[in-house]
């Protein structure tokens, strides 16, 4: 998980609840900017821990500058992954997890912005492909960099959601190399939405699915919510809205995060249900050009429309 001090008001619920309702054991690697922020979430997880967890699940705190010996040996004949790394901060859960992994290990990539309501266990992660989540909106942006991608003749999965992505080492550094290169590299422009059309480049090329979306649930904020939200309903009184008892995770993406909180304080996340039997997965569906050309049209026309400045973008 890369995370930042900043999000700690949710994200605490996301380690809290990942401690209290999974079943199984694992090792827990928190990636940071400074030490100083590695020192301040170090503090917060020796409080989530209780002794019996901490012997059964291992925890890592490591800040971004930590892992430079080991940018360097792996990804040494790979500049465009290097210079990757040193974009957004959320462009590290692609790159970081490939420095603090070996041969056959699995990888499970968590967004700070998540909750599970449930005791529940992770889908068994394929020997090859990945797993990502499934939303009904497409989340690939910036314009231009999706144009890019759709110029170079590079397959993007559709209904891509990044909240949780699932799989395995090795990756093929080589093609991840030439795909960074082919978006823009050094020039893409700083925003954490690039990574989403990484994942769904992945998704094409490695194979895989999207995990249960029934199970693996994405926020979506519908005409309804936006009406709600527009006048002036309370967020945790929106969340009731969702179905957390039939939920191993919840990724309360955008404005939904901060939610949480109050959410939890009115009880209404935590469910105590089991969800530990594993369930199916989707296959993928290529988002092609003319599909995307369609929406982006769409949206143009409710820009000018005046429906963003509305209900939000």
């Amino acid at each position: 998980m890369v995370l930042s001090p900043h999000s700690l008001p949710y994200a605490k619920l996301a380690l809290q609840s990942l401690f209290d309702n999974c079943v199984e054991d694992f090792h827990l690697s928190l990636i940071t900017d400074s030490r100083e922020d590695a020192v301040l979430l170090s503090n917060e997880l020796a409080e989530l821990q209780t002794i019996e967890r901490a012997a059964r699940r291992g925890t890592e705190v490591y800040a971004a500058s930590d892992l430079l010996d080991a940018e360097l040996e792996r990804f040494a004949k790979h500049k465009n992954i290097r210079s990757f790394r040193l974009g957004h901060p959320c462009w590290r859960k692609i790159t970081d997890p490939l420095l603090l992994s070996a041969d056959k290990d699995e990888m499970i990539v968590l967004d700070p912005d998540l909750y599970f309501p449930n005791r529940f266990s992770f889908e068994t992660t394929p020997d090859a492909g990945v797993f990502l989540m499934w939303q009904r909106p497409s989340c690939l942006l910036p314009d231009e960099v999706v144009r890019r991608a759709i110029d170079a003749k590079i397959a993007l999965a559709h209904h891509t959601d990044i909240g949780v992505a699932q799989w395995r080492m090795p990756v093929d550094l080589e093609w991840l190399d030439w795909l960074i290169g082919k978006i823009g590299s050094s020039e893409l422009p700083r925003s954490m939405h690039v990574e989403s059309i990484v994942w769904a480049a992945l998704a094409m090329h490695l194979g895989g699915g999207h995990l249960d979306p029934k199970k693996w649930v994405c926020w979506h904020r519908t005409q309804y919510k936006r009406v709600l939200v527009k006048l002036g309903v309370q967020g945790a009184s929106i969340l009731k809205l969702e179905p957390f008892s039939e939920m191993k995770c919840f990724h309360a993406g955008g404005q939904a995060k901060w939610w949480l909180p109050g959410a939890q304080d009115s009880g209404i996340l935590k469910c105590g249900g089991d969800l530990t039997a594993r369930s199916e997965f989707r296959t993928y569906q290529e988002l092609m050009p003319h599909e995307y050309y369609s929406l982006q049209r769409r949206r143009h026309l409710l820009r000018k429309l005046g429906y963003y400045s509305l209900f939000g973008g």
